[in-house]
């Protein structure tokens, strides 16, 4: 029998205690809690030995698994000695700090050693002597945490060795990511408990110092996992700290908490595998083959003049960085909160500090989520983020037996598609509409619900409404879908799978963008999901794989990264295919003069304009017919219609012929699959820019504000992105790309969006005197509204007709240089612009000096604390001042300048200053003393430096 089965650990008194034969480990973390009276044989013996080290070998003779480990790697790094330096005594009675003794045991007799120390020589223990200084810092951090829920200590104690194993792997991923930043407090901790030699610990922190904590991390698990039960009770000991300091140990802690001693049930049965029944067999083997056939390929549009170009999806797919939580909302979506970067690196910390990454295997049966067997998934995510490419990966891989072996089928259904059922169905109608060969087979699947997975992708498509809140029970009657062959509506059938009042059991996914998410929140939602889209390592990725060369993409990639706002937009797939489709033309022919996009909006006329370019011959009237289309595409998006048959095409003057030409097959896909030939735009996002663009393609003006202000109205957020596109097109620079092939646009819609943004009051309210003031900016950078540049050229529309702007409060905005250049037409007219923390940086000061240098400049105070300036602005700023009349205060506190000189001459040539704030730069004691020296030049100057 192994020792695996006597080992006991409590961990309300955090000791471990073995047979009569061991002896008792003590521990510093432990040493203040009481022990608690425990049975010896409360747990029967168990073998299964990875996590606590069992073997086949007596009792009597077994030494303790914590003790051999360190006692061979004391005898392993202790026969190095001579090849390192070490900073340690050269002998240790004990392992660990001070209160932390683990006494070594004597092999033979597995008694006890006197207080002379380990009986192995004193010079194999020199690299296992902890150093106080070095680790007792980071010890005292967890040691000073407060204790947190005991419950969960009963909790964890109350599992067999064997169990918290079970559980260890079950969460391994998810903790190697949650302890990341912190791994090196978590190892110290262990090596004061006498768990880690000092080697192993060092190990950790030098991956750690060398910035691979993802590496550490995987071998802080490592090791624990090959001490034994000793130590991975110990680490959950130690996890339990940081319940109210570390969001995502929290979050996984809280998950065994509720689920308690049904957790390693759980576990068990959710890594099992379905066994198909042999009379399925045949039909799950042509099914599989059926799915693995359509979803193999990728179809990509092309505007080279290729109409469809066809990849394998397993080498063209990119991974998606998905979170385990949906992300709580402010702004709109499609809002770039950040830029370049910035935005990268914004994102990356919230995965890093709170938000957990999860992969598409992982979705269900797994370690997320209230439960790891059946239940619904809900992966959010903005237009164009890769949602649908993700579920046909998951799709094609259960298809090919890479994923999911726990499900015997998988249903796959497109909400565009079924718009198309009309009146009452069942759920196996549906499914023998496209599998005819199931048959009479089909009765056989609601036999075994756990094993089947229906996925439904597009929930914002769909043109019904469907309602998961709770109902009375009449009306509950009348809906709901009692088994798979009752006929009952469409959306009946999807809220009752989801609720699991059918087939209860199953597994569903639902796939969908943020705005349509309301009615799913009293679903009773297993795990909600969110697609964040590309990193730098995704978005590199990406262009190698669709320029196919290495050198091409890397040149396309290097001038992306240089440009903010084009680098930005790459976290989103659809705009890298966008933006890659329209640099390639730019790179394969430098003798094309073409600019860079610089916003979104840009991006989408730069992709029409290629397509354009790509098909003179065939296009006789392009403006007639995207006019035309776009009318279609804007009723598109007013009645959530997204496929089109050929009485739309009729409705809108357009012919079905013209759509053989490759110029509207770049736009439109024709899908001649189904009894009728339907057609859909490429993208969604692609019918909103299309809608946007009508009204300026009309030769009669139309009442655009009347339709923007209904658009406004609906509140479910079908407009929200076509509203976006139709402000960014009445920028003169967007709208002239496209002149020279759609000719003129209609002049009078610029003003009438200037107009229905000038009546906005939302961003802005009225002082006393009946001047503007406009406050977007925060307090704090957390609660902040970042702007992009759109967002300011939009700002600078709706202010430009006021004369005067009391004050324009845009603090943490980080609007950055490109921001500051879209609001130049209005900075002179700000009274106060606050500019706290926008990193503008030396580059953006410029039309700054230029506002300051007017005549009718109106600024008063101006904030401009924590931008990143520098002495190479000083001298400018200085000079500009030197002709303004207005300036009374400036706080230019928290930024990098160091030479004085400058703001000597800027405090004596603008007369009317007051007050200047230049605290916390890097002046040298000299350079202090002579501007505080210039508040004695005139009366009432402050200058705090």
């Amino acid at each position: 029998m192994g020792n695996c089965g006597s080992k006991k650990f409590d961990l309300q008194s955090s000791k471990v205690t073995k047979n009569k034969s061991f002896p008792m480990a003590r521990y510093s973390l432990r040493s203040s809690l009481e022990l608690r009276k425990q049975n010896e044989n409360d747990r029967s013996p168990q073998t299964v030995g990875p996590f606590h080290g069992s073997s086949g070998e007596k009792e009597n003779t077994q030494q303790p698994v914590l003790i051999r480990k360190i006692k061979a790697n004391c005898e392993q790094h202790g026969k190095r000695q001579g090849k390192q330096e070490s900073n340690y005594s050269p002998k240790c009675n004990t392992l660990g700090t001070s209160g932390s003794r683990r006494n070594a045991v004597d092999e033979n007799n597995q008694t006890p050693p006197e207080n002379t120390g380990p009986t192995v020589r004193g010079d194999e223990f020199k690299n296992c002597q902890v150093k106080r200084k070095e680790s007792f810092e980071v010890t005292d951090i967890l040691n000073n945490l407060p204790e947190n829920n005991p419950l969960i200590k009963d909790i964890l104690a109350s599992y067999t060795d064997h169990q918290l194993y079970v559980i260890t792997k079950f969460y391994r991923q998810r903790l190697e990511e949650a302890i990341e930043e912190f791994v090196e407090v978590v190892s110290a901790a262990m090596l004061g408990e006498g768990i880690f030699t000092n080697v192993e610990y060092q190990d950790i922190k030098e991956l750690t110092e060398r910035g691979d904590r993802r590496e550490a991390s995987k071998q802080f698990f490592s090791i624990v996992l090959e001490h034994g039960a000793p130590a991975g009770r110990a680490m959950w000991l130690a996890f339990v700290k940081f319940w109210d300091v570390k969001t995502k140990l929290k979050k996984i802690l809280s998950e065994i908490n509720e689920k308690g001693l049904n957790l390693p049930k759980e576990i068990i049965l959710s890594a099992m595998e379905s066994k198909v029944s042999n009379y399925l067999e045949d039909v799950q083997e042509q099914y599989r083959a059926d799915l693995r056939s359509q979803n193999e390929k990728l179809l990509v549009n092309s505007i080279q003049g290729k109409q469809i170009q066809t990849f394998s999806l397993s080498e063209r797919y990119t991974e998606l960085i998905v979170i385990a939580n949906i992300r709580e909302r402010r702004l709109l979506e499609h809002e770039l909160w950040s830029r370049g970067r910035d935005h990268e690196e914004w994102q990356k910390k919230l995965v890093r500090d709170q938000l957990e990454k999860i992969r598409i295997h992982q979705l269900f049966r797994d370690c997320f989520g209230k439960s790891s067997l059946g239940g619904t998934t809900v992966v959010s995510g903005v237009a164009g983020i890769g949602k649908t490419t993700m579920v046909q990966k998951i799709v094609h891989d259960w298809a090919i037996g890479k994923m999911y072996p726990q499900f015997n089928f998988v249903f796959h259904f497109k909400f565009r598609d079924l718009n198309l059922v009309t009146g009452k169905t069942s759920l196996k109608e549906l499914i023998l509409e496209s599998y005819p060969y199931f048959g009479g087979m089909i009765q056989h699947l609601w036999n075994n619900p756990e094993s089947l997975l229906f996925i439904f992708d597009g929930l914002d498509e769909f043109k019904v409404n469907i309602d998961f809140h709770e109902i009375d029970q009449n009306m509950e009657a009348e809906r709901a879908c009692f088994d798979p062959e009752c006929i009952c509506e469409l959306a009946d059938i999807v809220r009752c799978l989801v609720k699991q009042q059918v087939l209860k059991g199953c597994s569903v996914l639902i796939t969908s963008r943020p705005h349509a998410l309301d009615s799913l929140e009293k679903a009773g939602i297993n795990l909600w999901a969110e697609i964040l889209g590309f990193f730098l390592e995704e978005r590199r990725e990406y262009f190698k794989k669709f320029y196919g060369s290495v050198e091409v993409a890397e040149d396309v990639f290097r001038q992306v990264e240089q440009n903010d706002i084009l680098y930005t937009m790459c976290y989103n797939p659809s705009y890298c295919w966008i933006l890659c489709c329209s640099l390639a033309p730019i790179f394969s022919k430098p003798e094309v003069e073409q600019q860079l996009p610089r916003t979104i909006t840009q991006l989408f006329s730069n992709y029409i304009y290629n397509i354009l370019n790509n098909h003179t011959r065939d296009v006789e009237n392009p403006r007639d017919i995207l006019r035309k289309t776009g009318e279609m595409a804007l009723e598109g998006v007013s009645t959530k219609t997204i496929v089109f048959n050929q009485n739309h095409l009729q409705q809108h003057h357009l012919q079905p012929s013209k759509f053989v030409s490759g110029f509207m097959m770049e736009i439109l896909e024709k899908d001649c699959s189904t009894k009728s030939v339907l057609y859909t735009f490429s993208h969604l996002t692609i019918q909103e820019y299309l809608g946007a663009l009508s009204p300026y393609l009309k030769t009669v003006p139309e009442n655009l504000i009347e339709i923007l202000e209904k658009a406004e109205g609906k509140d479910d957020g079908r407009f929200d992105i076509l509203i976006r596109f139709v402000a960014g097109l009445s920028n003169p620079y967007t709208s002239q790309l496209l002149v020279k092939f759609l000719g003129d646009f209609q002049y009078e819609v610029p003003c009438q969006v200037k107009s229905w943004l000038t009546q906005k009051d939302n961003l802005m309210r009225f002082t006393g005197s009946g001047h503007l003031k406009v406050n977007l900016g925060c307090s704090s950078e957390s609660e902040a509204i970042r702007l992009n540049p759109v967002d300011c050229f939009v700002l600078t529309t709706v202010l430009e007709p006021c004369d005067i702007i009391e004050e324009l409060d845009l603090n943490y905005c980080y609007i950055q240089a490109e921001g500051i250049q879209r609001l130049a037409p209005i900075l002179h007219k700000c009274k106060i612009l606050r500019l706290l923390s926008n990193n503008l940086t030396d580059s953006g000061m410029t039309e700054l000096y230029r506002s300051l240098r007017k005549s009718d400049c109106k600024i008063k105070i101006l904030e401009l604390n924590i931008n990143g300036l520098t002495d190479n602005c000083a001298e400018a700023l200085a000079s500009a001042l030197g002709v303004n009349q207005s300036l009374i205060e400036l706080d230019l506190q928290r930024n990098r300048f160091r030479s004085g000189a400058p703001f000597c001459q800027l405090i004596k040539s603008c007369s009317s200053l007051q007050k200047i704030s230049l605290s916390w730069n890097q002046f040298s004691g000299e350079a202090k003393k002579e501007l505080r020296a210039l508040q004695e030049s005139r009366a009432g100057l402050e200058v705090f430096v």
